[in-house]
């Protein structure tokens, strides 16, 4: 009882500052910035990485990319900018996605460590500000409902796969997700989906749906990737700073390996419209 007291108070705790932080521009890049720091020296002690520069790349990258509008008003090469970085990270966790298939470990060689640090984690917070900002404005409503259909999408997932499911889904990376869990969770993010539509008038249902599905193939895969970094270490959390749940990682694994292709769809619907 005690240690679902404990998951629940962080739980609001982290819920309350992401959604708090969303009314001010600054105060998201604030925080995504801490919870990118905090995030860095978790993934360094999975990938057993004791270099300092990966802190120094996300830095630079995190406040060129997010106060570029800044220094150069008419944004001058920043679109050529986001358009390389977001296809390295695509490639880079597209090659993630290749090694949860391969019976042996995710290689970690330093050249691979030096790109999972910035492509694979550290661009995604850059990615997060991207997204809040798209359309050259601030508008975090998009921002907030990818986090809810994570959410969603985490929950249902869970009780479905609990109760229901029987066929594993990647049974010697994480044994207890399931078919069943996902196709539930998927399920519950699409109908999710419609509210969110509605009461954002951000994006409409179509284009909400198809996130939805973006969010829970992607958040599903980066929650196995991040598994199979914590099996290959034999951990059961990413690390400590928020009791009954982990590391901050654990937290926010779907969401970071899925922010690309969800900047990548905003994207073609901004190409396309």
């Amino acid at each position: 009882m005690k240690e679902i007291v404990t998951r629940a108070i962080f739980g609001l705790i982290y819920i309350v500052l992401l959604i708090g932080s969303l009314y001010n521009e600054h105060a998201l890049a604030v925080l995504f910035f801490v919870f990118g720091i905090i995030s860095i020296a978790e993934f360094k002690k999975l990938i057993e990485f004791h270099a300092f520069y990966p802190f120094a790349i996300f830095i630079l990258i995190y406040f060129g990319f997010g106060y570029w509008h800044m220094f150069s008003p008419e944004l001058k090469g920043f679109h050529e900018a986001t358009q390389i970085l977001l296809v390295l990270s695509i490639f880079v966790n597209l090659f993630l996605i290749k090694d949860l298939f391969s019976k042996k470990g995710i290689p970690v060689y330093k050249f691979k460590r030096f790109l999972l640090t910035s492509f694979y984690l550290s661009s995604s917070f850059i990615f997060f500000l991207l997204i809040a900002r798209f359309g050259n404005e601030y508008n975090p409503s998009i921002l907030l409902g990818s986090f809810i259909l994570v959410w969603v999408n985490d929950t249902f997932a869970f009780l479905v796969g609990k109760n229901f499911g029987r066929q594993k889904l990647f049974e010697k990376i994480s044994p207890k997700k399931t078919v069943e869990g996902f196709i539930g969770g998927l399920f519950f993010a699409c109908i999710a989906s419609y509210f969110i539509a509605t009461f954002t008038h951000s994006l409409n249902f179509t284009q909400w749906l198809i996130l939805a599905i973006i969010v829970s193939v992607f958040g599903t895969l980066g929650d196995l990737v991040e598994s199979k970094f914590k099996r290959q270490v034999n951990v059961k959390d990413s690390g400590v700073i928020m009791p009954g749940h982990g590391g901050l990682m654990d937290r926010l694994d779907s969401i970071i390996f899925a922010a690309p292709f969800i900047y990548l769809f905003l994207r073609l619907i901004d190409y396309v419209s």
